[in-house]
């Protein structure tokens, strides 16, 4: 954010002092662009969500599954596209795994109302996100500078905190999506799927799922650098 440093070119010349102080300046938090590509996709990917829970409780099975692989081709384009011409935002480190959850959240919640995930499991899933929801409700409050007003609260254009995903954190993810995708893809396709189906290999993933969610949730608490406050970083 751009700040007068003087009020005009004369009192440069006068010799005035700058009405604001570097120190004071340096302290003042900057905005960065979050209108990118990658955002947007991202974006998508949150809006998506809903709609894909709703045409899987509604038995739209075959509409929900091509939703559902365009909400994970914008999960790898959106990084890639990111790297590729630099277009990194703190924001875009919390809005992707938000939009994440959201997918992991409404599906869970819908494939475990038609029965197609055990409760246990949902159960498991839910309570980890729900506390990583809570942990990053929390950091972003105590990271935010002052004033700590609810409009500049919902200003992700004012970074204040970034997260850092864990190792197994994102082995997790994949793991869960592959057992979303996999559960509805064998809604979509129905009929009696033999040795892939909840007797077999798909019953395995769902013991292999909850192992690395209860993992994933826990490295969040003993991994030194999984959140940065940024505020903390500009005052070094």
């Amino acid at each position: 954010m751009e700040r007068r440093q003087y009020e005009t070119k004369q009192d440069l010349k006068d010799g005035k002092k700058p009405l604001l102080s570097k120190r004071l300046l340096a302290s003042l938090p900057i905005r960065e662009n979050i209108y990118t590509i990658p955002n947007i996709l991202t974006l998508s990917r949150l809006i998506a969500a809903p709609i894909i829970g709703y045409l899987t409780v509604h038995d739209q099975h075959v509409a929900a599954l091509a939703l559902f692989i365009y909400a994970g081709a914008t999960d790898l384009v959106d990084g890639w596209i990111a790297r590729k011409w630099n277009l990194q935002t703190v924001v875009g480190t919390v809005i992707d795994p938000m939009a994440d959850k959201t997918l992991m959240t409404v599906l869970t919640v819908s494939l475990a109302m038609k029965g197609a995930l055990p409760i246990p499991l949902a159960v498991l899933i839910l309570g980890r996100d729900v506390l990583l929801s809570l942990a990053a409700i929390y950091y972003r409050y105590i990271s935010l500078p002052p004033p700590k007003t609810l409009t500049r609260y919902w200003d992700f254009s004012l970074p204040s905190a970034q997260v850092h995903p864990t190792g197994i954190s994102k082995v997790n993810t994949a793991l869960q999506l592959g057992l979303i995708g996999w559960t509805m893809a064998t809604m979509a396709i129905g009929g009696d799927l033999g040795w892939w189906g909840p007797e077999g290999a798909l019953g395995a993933m769902w013991y292999l799922v909850g192992t690395t969610t209860v993992w994933s949730g826990a490295s969040y608490i003993y991994t030194k650098d999984a959140v940065e406050i940024l505020t903390s970083r500009k005052s070094k």
